[in-house]
């Protein structure tokens, strides 16, 4: 891994399958892993705990290791005065959403590396991020951390133990369910949130907030079904602003794909260079439904190349996907992304067009034209000075259409010279020092990566882009049968991850939720009934174990370890609250199986978020899209027909034509030995592949002909009587 150290004796991470625990394990500080036994130690040697928080990709996790864990005067100190344990958030999220609560509550922020000060009962009393090795921007050094710590735990025991019982008690607080009224979401919620999110919105960039930005997927999500559902313009705009200024940015790859995990300045210029699974599959996603929504090909493009990303970089030999990209490349952050005019140019050349064969004069002629690597400089902003440290972020600074007019040249012959070049790049950089990969697979995220392969396989299945389709719908189900495989105990529990076949500790709530998503999305692209059962298994797994009775979802299972708090996150973050999900996909399994229990567990919780998602829409963006199910309603169509059938294949089609962002849809030939509920009961009209559409409870009349379900469907999109009204179905 990047930031590795080998060398010295071995702690006790050594027997760790984590890669981000494997990296410190021969650091001269005495870790242990998060178990009983640091516990016992901590309290048979009366010490404090240093539990430190981090991942593999973390940059500011590499920086603190490098100047303090690897540092044998600062190992001394924390061998000396404390037991040290060292997390990795993507295995334990439980840990991580208790003790960010606590940091944020101790300090008013948090992030990673996170350093937290506990007793030995698992109470938190300080804490913070990184701290430097020496005193500057305002921190204290590490060393002067610890030595406070530890004279305040020998000299004033007693504060600092009422300390951590007062931060217990203020997250015990603080995840406490707040149910609002039963069925009740405040009129004018979903516009509301819209028009929050215009206040906030950067016009010019695209987004919200300055530097850092976030890429938004589910804001971005929530835009475009808003859009779908009312015809609101601006919600339009704002989604493909966000969406058009990040595929021009550096926070995309425009050489292999994906996006960065943020940008390091508002304008999507200069990301932080590690590429986390969870976001290429949201992004991968939202450009794919912006295609549907608006049939602008380039959006389409932008999908397919995040799409093919992960499976040329991501996939892991057992059909799952790795968790992340480092940042780094030997210590060096972005060294494999960036490039210099020079680079550039000793890979494309600098010869004039007239000396290339096979390429056409422009109206303008030969002279004007440029070569290939001047073209690519001129397109994506390499300068001989860069635009960062020295070096070029890629970033498309001019469209194909300014080129062509520029040089005289046919707009479809630009594009052709740049995919050139852009592949002659990509085979030079692939001959580069790679970031190291961080190759756990996280069943929240393989979840969220299934999803959008197989939406992206239903879609492209009957167009030109059919093969590819294929190869997206052999990964995502080559992933979900290696999630059954590996993170399905023979009980059905399900884990949180898995390494090398070895199965990690018990699943979140994400996990449960994230999984049936990308089941459903199978189960949609297949019609396969198995995929549909295993996200049945997942909605009860979440009924039976996650569920609070006061309403909404815990993150952590009824039988899981018990930690100082039980875990309860509401707000989004880099993906969506647990909950949130659970909401969505509880709906939509409803609608399938046409039981109460899901649809009553899921709108008991949105309830709950209540107002807040419409005064702070990016914090419960996922929650809107739950929202926009419930209030909306969900269009079930069920299609009853052979698969080799043509007539059955065409009702398909128009399932699959369209951003249909509320319709769920089933297809078998024999209703009666049909797992699905939504299925059973229906027949085929006159011997003919037959579709039923039913919304609120009700069903419209059966058709046979492609252009009458079409129809159906494009009037069930459009706003529903109660779209923002006060009662939930």
């Amino acid at each position: 891994m990047s930031g590795d150290h080998s060398t010295g004796p071995s702690n006790r991470l050594a027997s760790e399958t984590s890669p981000y625990l494997l990296q410190h394990a021969h650091d001269p500080v005495d870790w242990y892993p998060w178990g009983p036994e640091a516990h016992a130690r901590a309290r048979e040697t009366d010490r404090p705990i240093f539990l430190s928080i981090g991942y593999a990709a973390c940059h500011w996790c590499h920086v603190m290791a490098r100047e303090s864990f690897r540092d044998p005067a600062t190992a001394a100190l924390l061998n000396e005065g404390f037991v040290s344990i060292k997390v990795d958030r993507e295995e334990r999220p439980d840990l991580d959403a208790v003790y960010m609560d606590a940091v944020q509550a101790l300090t008013g922020s948090g992030g990673w590396p996170m350093s937290v000060f506990l007793t030995p009962d698992g109470h938190p009393f300080y804490g913070g991020t990184y701290f430097p090795p020496d005193r500057r921007h305002g921190l204290p050094s590490f060393r002067d951390v610890l030595a406070g710590i530890s004279e305040a735990w020998r000299e004033r025991r007693a504060d600092v133990e009422r300390a951590g019982a007062a931060v217990v008690e203020a997250i015990a607080a603080a995840t406490t369910s707040r149910p609002g009224t039963p069925g009740a979401v405040a009129p004018g919620t979903l516009r509301a949130a819209c028009a929050a999110l215009a206040t906030d919105f950067d016009p010019r960039n695209g987004g919200w907030g300055g530097a850092p930005k976030f890429p938004q997927p589910m804001a971005i999500e929530w835009l475009l079904r808003h859009h779908a559902a009312t015809g609101d313009a601006e919600a339009l705009a704002m989604a493909l602003r966000t969406l058009d200024r990040m595929a021009d940015g550096g926070i995309r790859d425009h050489l292999g794909g994906g996006f960065a995990r943020y940008s390091t300045d508002a304008a999507w210029l200069v990301p932080h260079f590690e590429k986390m699974l969870y976001d290429n599959a949201q992004l991968a996603r939202a450009y794919l439904h912006a295609w549907q929504v608006t049939g602008d090909g380039r959006y389409l493009d932008v999908a397919t190349e995040t799409l093919d990303f992960l499976l040329r970089e991501m996939a892991l030999p057992d059909g799952a996907f790795a968790a992340s990209l480092d940042a780094d490349t030997h210590g060096v952050e972005g060294a494999t992304y960036t490039w210099t005019a020079e680079e550039v140019d000793e890979v494309l050349g600098a010869t004039d067009a007239a000396d290339e064969p096979g390429l056409a004069a422009g109206a303008a002629g030969v002279a004007d034209e440029p070569g290939l690597g001047a073209l690519f400089r001129e397109a994506y902003g390499v300068t001989d000075g860069g635009n960062w440290e020295g070096r070029t972020v890629l970033s498309r600074v001019r469209d194909d259409a300014t080129l062509a007019t520029r040089h005289g040249l046919a707009a479809p012959a630009v594009a052709a010279r740049l995919r050139e070049a852009r592949r002659a790049l990509l085979a030079r950089r692939d001959a580069r020092p790679r970031p190291e990969r961080d190759d756990k697979a996280v069943v929240a995220w393989n979840g969220l990566a299934i999803g959008a392969l197989a939406d992206a396989a239903r879609h492209l299945a009957s167009g030109p882009e059919a093969d590819r389709a294929a190869a997206y719908l052999a990964a995502a189900t080559g992933a979900a049968e290696a999630v059954v495989a590996f993170a399905v105990d023979e009980d059905g529990r399900l884990h949180r991850s898995w390494k090398d076949g070895r199965a990690g500790g018990p699943a979140a709530l994400e996990d449960e939720a994230d999984l049936a998503d990308g089941l459903l999305a199978l189960y949609a692209a297949t019609f396969d009934e198995r995929w549909y059962l295993a996200a049945h298994e997942r909605g009860a797994a979440i009924l039976a174990r996650y569920r609070d009775p006061a309403g909404g979802f815990f993150d952590a299972a009824d039988d899981a370890e018990q930690l100082v708090v039980r875990p309860r996150s509401v707000q989004d973050n880099a993906l969506p609250s647990g909950g949130a999900m659970a909401a969505s996909v509880l709906l939509r399994l409803a609608a399938y199986c046409g039981e109460s229990a899901e649809a009553e567990a899921a709108t008991a919780a949105i309830a709950g978020v209540g107002e807040l998602a419409g005064r702070h829409p990016l914090a419960f963006a996922w929650w809107l899209v739950a929202m926009d199910l419930a209030v909306r309603g969900v269009d079930e169509v069920a299609i009853v027909g052979d698969r080799a059938d043509a007539a059955t294949t065409a009702l398909v089609d128009v399932t699959r034509g369209s951003f249909l962002a509320r319709a769920i849809v089933a297809c078998g030939p024999d209703p009666a030995a049909s797992a699905i509920p939504l299925l059973q009961a229906r027949f085929a009209l006159d011997g003919r592949p037959t579709a039923f559409v039913c919304r609120d409870f009700a069903c419209r009349r059966p058709v046979t002909r492609p252009e009458a379900l079409e129809a159906l469907l494009a009037a069930g999109e459009g706003p529903a009587p109660h779209a923002d009204g006060a009662v939930l179905p």
